[in-house]
């Protein structure tokens, strides 16, 4: 049981949920002015990791033989036979229920709005089958994170709520783009859906570059409306920096360094904008 509960944590990636909760505890601290009840920190915690799991064990079966196809991830849990199909419909369905109650315990909006999130995670496991725009959705899907947070204290849905969740969104999408370009060859041979694959892998990349431009404008627009303090600013400009070296690591013709480019500067920044922002709340 230990180790099928290994297979299955690594099979989703959980130590990956970096990404995502410092941005919903963003919307948290932010939406406070300051520190949260202990039970709302505990419950959007618990909600972000029902909803990730839900997520991530779907796009799992979803994409189980499209997996089993491509060597990059023919080495996963469910094509190398060590986990079957079912183990992940089950955690998927386990995480569904803990996001919902989860949503329950904070607020009538958050549980209200349960469903139409789960419409998003469940969903966009299977965009990549009819469009290119697979990668907003997933932008969508992490950009649920902040805004969640947020509405999780408040109830109700306000202007930096909407900022935050766009800002995710782009920064997520636009690290999707360039995650994509390792599959271009395989996914016009498969059929499948990209932007890489539909528009290039140098289209991709300016693409990207857009839309992370778009997420410090988006973080800017937020801390001007809420007048955050220096600090705040301080770890803007740091997230800048590390998108602009992430950029830098990857080129139309030279993709050998995509990996440090997508998980380590991306969990740094995710980490990076929660000290500051937090840093700027007070300051």
């Amino acid at each position: 049981m230990t180790r099928r509960l290994l297979l299955l944590l690594d099979a989703i990636k959980f130590e990956h949920s970096i990404f995502a909760l410092p941005f919903a505890y963003i919307g948290m601290v932010l939406a406070s002015g300051g520190f949260p009840s202990w039970s709302q920190i505990l419950w959007i915690t618990v909600a972000m990791v029902g909803a990730r799991s839900l997520a991530m064990a779907t796009n799992r079966v979803a994409d189980a033989s499209i997996d089993a196809l491509n060597p990059r991830t023919a080495g996963r849990a469910i094509p190398r036979g060590l986990l079957s199909r079912s183990d992940m419909v089950l955690l998927a369905a386990i995480g569904l229920v803990v996001m919902f109650f989860a949503a329950w315990q904070l607020n009538p909006l958050c549980f209200l709005l349960a469903p139409l999130a789960g419409i998003v995670l469940v969903g966009y496991s299977w965009t990549k089958r009819f469009t290119w725009l697979s990668h907003a959705v997933l932008g969508v899907a992490d950009g649920c994170a902040p805004a969640g947070g947020w509405i999780a204290v408040t109830g109700t849905v306000d202007l930096p709520a909407v900022l935050l969740g766009l800002a995710v969104a782009l920064w997520v999408g636009g690290f999707d783009l360039i995650y994509a370009c390792q599959d271009v060859a395989f996914d016009r041979r498969e059929r499948l859906h990209s932007f890489p694959a539909r528009f290039g892998i140098a289209a991709a990349l300016l693409a990207s570059s857009i839309a992370h431009l778009g997420t410090l404008l988006l973080l800017a627009l937020t801390g001007l409306v809420l007048g955050l303090g220096w600090l705040y600013w301080a770890g803007l400009v740091t997230a800048g920096a590390l998108l602009l070296y992430e950029h830098s690591l990857v080129k139309p013709h030279d993709l050998s360094k995509l990996g440090v480019s997508f998980f380590n500067v991306n969990g740094y920044l995710a980490v990076i904008v929660f000290i500051f922002t937090i840093g700027g709340l007070y300051l």
